[in-house]
C-alpha cells in the first residue's frame, strides 16, 4: 500500500444487527488512514459512530445506523463532502412573506423608537406658546431680537431718557448688531439712522457709543455700509475725528470708519473726496494720539493690500471687467497718499517704541515701496532708523534661537527691516 501510511486497528463490523462485534467471523482486519477505520475491502466507520467493550464476550461492538442510512453516510464519506441531513426547502412565497413579516416588524420596533423618542423630547422641552403662558403669569415677557432693538432704539431716542439710560440702551444694542442678520433688521424698521443721527450729539459719550454701535454694525454687513454712506455717517464721523474730541471718543468713531471702509471701495472713494487722508493726518500728528495714528497706519495698509487683491485676482480669473475691480480702479488711493505727505508721516511713525506699532509700521513702508522710494531714498532719518532697528532685533532674534523658537517674532520683524533696506541700497 504504497504513498499511503496505515497502521493496523481492530476487525471492522459489518452491518447486521444493531450492535456488531468485531470477531473474526464478522470482519477482517482493518487499518486507519487518519480519517475513518477501514477494511481491507476499502470500507469505512462512518465517523462519529459509537463504540464499546461487551464485557461478556470481550469483543469491540460498535452501533451501526439503518442500512440506507448507512450506505448513505458511506458514500458521502467516499466523495469527502459534508452530509447534509437537513431536507427543509422553502418556496420563493415562503421567501417573500418572511421578508414581509420581517419589514414589518422592523418598522414596529421604529415606530416603537420613534414614538419614546417623542416621548422624551415632550418631557424634557416645552412648547413656546406654553412657556409664554407661564411667563406671562410670572409677569416675564420673552422678546425676539427684533422686538429688543425696536424697544432699544426708542429708549435711546425718547427725549425723556437720562443720559445713563440712552448709552446703555446703545451698549446693550452693540451686542445684537454684531449679528448680520441684526444688523439688517436695525436698518430695516429705521434704527440705523437713528444711531447715525447720534453721532451729532453734544454728549460725547453719546457719540462714543454710537459710533460703537456703528462700527458691529458696519463690519463685513455690505448692506448696511451702503445706507450707512447714503445716511450720511461717513461726514459724521470725519467730523468727530475732525474736530476737539475725547481720545476715547475718536477710538471709537475711527473703529467705525474702520469698518466702513473696508472692503467698500465706494465708500473709499467718497474718503477719498471728503478729505478723509486730511482729517486722518492732522489725528496721527497731534500729540498723545500714537496709539490712534497706529490704527490708521493699519487702515491704510488694509487699503492699500485690499486693492492689490483685487487686481491680483482678476488677472488669475482673467475677470478684468467686473464691478467690484472697476469700483476699486476707481479707487486713487497710492497717488493721494504720495500727494498729502504720507510717505514721510508714515516714515517717522517707524520711531514708535511699541514692537507692535513697528510691525504695523513696517508693513504699510512695504506695501507703500513703490510708490514712495525716491522719497525714502531722500531720507536720511529712516536709513538710520532701519539701521538702529537692525542692530536690535539681531539681539532679539539671537536671543529667540537661544531659546529654541525658529524664525519666532523678533526674526520675522528682522527679516522685515532687511528687505526694506535691501530695497533702499
Amino acid at each position: 500500500m504504497s504513498g499511503r501510511t496505515f497502521r493496523q486497528a481492530h476487525p471492522l463490523p459489518k452491518a447486521h444487527g444493531q450492535w456488531c462485534s468485531y470477531l473474526s467471523s464478522c470482519a477482517h482486519s482493518e487499518w486507519y488512514n487518519g480519517t475513518s477505520w477501514l477494511t481491507p475491502g476499502g470500507q469505512a466507520v462512518p465517523a462519529g459512530s459509537h463504540v464499546r467493550l461487551n464485557l461478556q464476550t470481550g469483543a469491540r461492538e460498535v452501533k451501526l445506523q439503518d442500512e440506507d442510512k448507512f450506505q448513505n453516510t458511506l458514500k458521502g464519506s467516499k466523495k469527502g463532502k459534508r452530509l447534509d441531513i437537513n431536507t427543509n426547502t422553502y418556496t420563493s412565497q415562503d421567501l417573500k412573506s418572511a421578508l414581509e413579516k420581517f419589514k414589518e416588524g422592523a418598522e414596529m420596533e421604529s415606530s416603537k423608537e420613534d414614538k419614546a423618542r417623542q416621548a422624551e423630547v415632550k418631557r424634557l422641552f416645552r412648547p413656546i406658546e406654553e412657556l409664554k403662558r407661564d411667563f406671562a403669569e410670572l409677569n416675564v415677557v420673552i422678546e425676539t431680537d427684533m422686538q429688543i432693538m425696536v424697544r432699544l432704539i426708542n429708549k435711546f431716542n425718547s427725549s425723556s431718557s437720562s443720559l445713563e439710560e440712552k448709552i446703555a440702551a446703545l451698549f446693550d444694542l452693540e451686542y445684537y448688531v454684531h449679528q448680520m442678520d441684526n444688523a439688517q433688521d436695525l436698518l430695516s424698521f429705521g434704527g440705523l439712522q437713528v444711531v447715525i443721527n447720534g453721532l451729532n450729539s453734544t454728549e460725547p459719550l453719546v457719540k462714543e457709543y454710537a459710533a460703537f454701535v456703528l462700527g458691529a454694525a458696519f463690519s463685513s454687513n455690505p448692506k448696511v455700509q451702503v445706507e450707512a454712506v447714503e445716511g450720511g455717517a461717513l461726514q459724521k464721523l470725519l467730523v468727530i475725528l475732525a474736530t476737539e474730541q475725547p481720545l476715547t471718543a475718536k477710538k471709537k468713531v475711527l473703529f467705525a470708519l474702520c469698518s466702513l471702509l473696508r472692503h467698500f471701495p465706494y465708500a473709499q472713494q467718497q474718503f477719498l473726496r471728503l478729505g478723509g487722508l486730511q482729517v486722518l493726518r492732522s489725528l496721527v500728528q497731534e500729540k498723545g494720539t500714537e496709539v490712534l495714528a497706529v490704527r490708521v497706519v493699519t487702515l491704510l495698509y488694509d487699503l492699500v493690500t485690499e486693492k492689490m487683491f483685487a487686481e491680483e485676482e482678476a488677472r488669475l480669473t482673467q475677470e478684468t471687467s467686473s464691478e467690484k475691480l472697476q469700483q476699486y480702479r476707481r479707487v486713487h488711493l497710492l497717488p493721494s497718499l504720495r500727494e498729502q505727505g504720507w510717505c514721510e508721516i508714515t516714515a517717522h511713525l517707524l520711531a514708535l517704541p511699541e514692537h507692535d506699532a513697528r510691525e504695523k509700521v513696517l508693513q504699510t513702508l512695504g506695501a507703500l515701496l513703490a510708490t514712495c522710494r525716491d522719497h525714502y531714498h531722500q531720507d536720511p532719518q529712516l536709513s538710520r532708523t532701519l539701521a538702529s532697528l537692525q542692530a536690535e532685533y539681531q539681539v532679539l532674534a539671537a536671543q529667540e534661537l537661544q531659546d529654541g523658537e525658529n524664525e519666532g517674532y523678533f526674526w520675522e520683524l528682522l527679516g522685515s527691516i532687511n528687505s526694506l533696506l535691501k530695497e533702499l541700497r
